[in-house]
This record gives structure tokens, sequence and C-alpha cells, in this order.
């Protein structure tokens, strides 16, 4: 008797019983005997995941299947995840608009500078090194920009400080909502800081120069405004003036 040949295929049939939908994947190979077309089944495919079969079925077909990492070469790999969560929450906030109402260069260098300093904390010059390393520079436009473009970020930054705060007091106060205030203190490595002061330190290192720094918040603890001070400054000098800008924004 002459050998079978013939092409394999998976043939599936389906039928309903009692409600209920059978499918049966058989592996069979058609051949022609004595001038007509018969089956033989080679296998039961039924108890493979609906995923091989598939591919069992498509492979027979004449498709080639190749393993991931064999059809894909990697040039380069960069952590994304973290950048793409700081942005994510920045864009809750809305702090695009909040820092301006129309994009431009300094604003993206501002945006890029928050990521980077929930993400990893840096210097300035350390900062334009490390985002490199992930996709920040990328997502936010600032590929080509140095520590003095940060710099000049800065000064833009804080010509816009007012309005900033004004928006921020507008957006989380009422009339008659409680707000709160506090002075605190850094210690300060350096000898050119004008503001620099030896002062009461509420860090623990007594000795040093500080700079002190006033912050008022809504009732759940949300930033509205911040005014620096020499380290020497005391809590009572500072609080009225609070006060008072508050009232005038």
């Amino acid at each position: 008797m002459a050998a079978r040949t013939g092409t394999a295929h998976v043939v599936t049939t389906t039928r309903t019983y009692k409600d209920q939908v059978y499918r049966t994947h058989l592996l069979r190979r058609s051949y022609r005997e004595d001038g007509k077309v018969k089956n033989e089944t080679l296998g039961n495919l039924s108890h493979l995941p609906d995923e091989l079969i598939e591919i069992i079925r498509r492979s027979l077909q004449g498709e080639t299947f190749v393993p991931v990492a064999s059809a894909f070469q990697v040039t380069r790999s960069r952590p994304h995840g973290h950048v793409q969560g700081a942005s994510a929450a920045m864009a809750g906030l809305e702090m695009a608009s909040l820092l301006a109402s129309k994009p431009c260069r300094e604003r993206d260098l501002v945006l890029a500078m928050v990521a980077a300093r929930i993400v990893a904390p840096h210097t300035k010059l350390a900062t334009t090194r490390w985002w490199h390393t992930t996709t920040l520079a990328e997502d936010f436009g600032v590929a080509s920009c140095d520590e003095d473009d940060l710099y000049a970020a800065m000064d833009w930054l804080l010509e816009r400080q007012d309005r900033i705060q004004k928006k921020l007091a507008s957006r989380h106060l009422s009339a008659g909502a409680l707000v709160l205030y506090d002075l605190s203190s850094s210690y300060f490595e350096g000898s050119c800081c004008p503001l620099a002061k030896l002062g009461y330190s509420r860090d623990g290192k007594k000795g040093l120069l500080q700079v002190n720094y006033g912050l008022l918040t809504d009732a759940r603890g949300c930033p509205l405004a911040v005014s620096v001070y020499e380290g020497n400054t005391a809590d009572s000098t500072t609080f009225m003036p609070a006060v008072h800008k508050l009232r005038e924004d």
C-alpha cells in the first residue's frame, strides 16, 4: 500500500449541545486514494491554547514564525515609566497652563525641571546630563538645552511668580477659607548668597548659614505661595506680610 502523502491542516468543527458550544480542533491530512479525496486525522489539538492552535494553523499555511528576541535588535533602551508617571501627574494638575497660557521654550524647561526634580533630584548641571539617560529630554523637547538654559528659565519663572500664585489662590481658595502658614529654613553651603545668614536652625545644622522661607497653603496643605527671607529673620516678622500678601491676591 502506497504511503499516504498530502498537506496537513487544522480543521475546526463546532457543535451545540444543550445550549453549550463545543469546538474541536483536529490536525488532518488530505490525500487521494483510488481517485477519491480522503482525510486522515493525525491528532486532536483541542487541549491546546487557542493562540497555539492559531500558530499551528498559520504555520501549516506557509507563514514563518520566529522568536521575538530574534526578530528585533535592541539598539538603545531608556527608562520611561517614571517620566510618564511624573508627566501624567503634572498634566492632571494643569501645571502647564498654570505657568503660562501659551507654550514657550521657558515653560517646557520649567516643566522638565519639575519632572526631573520629582524623579531624580540633581543640580542643574547634573540634571541636564541625567535626563538624557531617560526619555525625559525628548518628551519635554529640551534635548539640546544646557544648564545655562535652565538658569534662564528660572529667571523667567521668578518674573511670573506673583501671577502663578494668584492663579493658585483663585483655584484653591474661596471666601472665608482656612489658610495655613509656616516659616522653615534650610542650611546653605557657600558664601555668595546675600540671604544666607546664621540663625535659628530648624533642621539641626547649627553653626551653618541658612535661608528661611515662608509657605502659605490651603487647609489640605496644597502650596499657594512661598516667600524667601534672610536666614536670621524671626518668624513673627514674616507672618503679617504673608497675611497682607494673601489679601492682595
